[in-house]
């Protein structure tokens, strides 16, 4: 099988998925987010996953020129049989699955976030993490959003971030909304936007606000394709897939994680500098509970 046929698929729908209808844009939409479930799954669980008919999976095949389902998905399973596969069962967790309901549902949990942030760290490029370092190191002004259970993510990346770069800012502040406190943001200054799905609405007006005064946008989202106005330098892409309704942020935690790590590095010693002056401020103050002494 020709190796390029995936990603010139992949690279395809990026292009021509916001002309889609609904239907076929949400299929697509699918496909592109969940590469490695769309190589395992039958026809029928790709469709419920989506949402959609298998009927919109056989279109989205022929449209992009294959005979049937099958062949669409071929090249998607070759590429998971030439990875290297996700982390085996532990022996912990087949002990807590013989332990009831309570244990079953921990296990699968357990599973589940050990997978998604193997999968979303092994997905990701260290020359697109660096490229992105360098761009939040070199800007003037870093501004970072998310809303809902996002903004924990954001508020995380700005609480250690602002350590290496003095000029991040978390919006919105004070109640207000992100767009407000973007008002006094110039050219060339960056955001970086936190969102999964279901996306914010807030956040994703907050980035063609954004776009339009002339700044730099960054995405850390579980999609490559969020809303098709927007236009990132890089959209950074978590596996967010979980046992229950909601996302699972552990593979959004280990992402930012890794660009923190990247941020300290390029910042080296003023980076170092900068986290010990904070430490000794907030021992200074009283902001931890004191340790008993032996």
């Amino acid at each position: 099988m020709d190796p390029t046929l995936r990603p010139r698929i992949v690279a395809r729908l990026k292009t021509e998925i916001a002309g889609f209808a609904p239907q076929m844009h949400a299929a697509a939409k699918y496909l592109l987010d969940h590469p490695a479930e769309f190589g395992l799954d039958p026809i029928r669980e790709t469709a419920r996953k989506a949402r959609v008919s298998t009927y919109t999976f056989v279109k989205i095949a022929k449209y992009l020129g294959f005979s049937s389902f099958e062949e669409l998905r071929a090249p998607f399973r070759a590429a998971l049989v030439a990875n290297v596969p996700g982390p085996a069962n532990p022996d912990w967790l087949e002990e807590l699955r013989d332990r009831g309901s309570a244990g079953a549902a921990f296990a699968e949990s357990a599973q589940n976030a050990l997978s998604v942030a193997n999968r979303t760290l092994e997905s990701q490029t260290l020359d697109e993490l660096a490229a992105v370092a360098d761009m939040l190191t070199s800007a003037r002004r870093v501004y970072v959003t998310g809303m809902r259970a996002s903004y924990a993510m954001a508020h995380y990346l700005h609480y250690i971030g602002r350590m290496a770069l003095p000029g991040m800012e978390l919006i919105p502040r004070n109640m207000g909304s992100a767009i407000d406190d973007l008002n006094d943001a110039q050219e060339g200054d960056l955001l970086v936007a936190i969102t999964v799905t279901p996306y914010s609405r807030e956040t994703v007006e907050a980035c063609r606000f954004a776009q339009a005064k002339g700044l730099k946008l960054i995405l850390i989202s579980d999609s490559t394709v969020v809303a098709p106005e927007l236009s990132p330098e890089y959209n950074l892409a978590a596996c967010v897939l979980s046992s229950h309704h909601f996302a699972c942020y552990s593979g959004m935690t280990v992402l930012i994680e890794a660009l923190i790590a990247l941020l300290i590095q390029r910042g080296e010693g003023q980076s170092r500098a900068r986290v010990a002056a904070y430490d000794s401020l907030r021992r200074g103050s009283n902001a931890y509970w004191p340790e008993r002494k032996t």
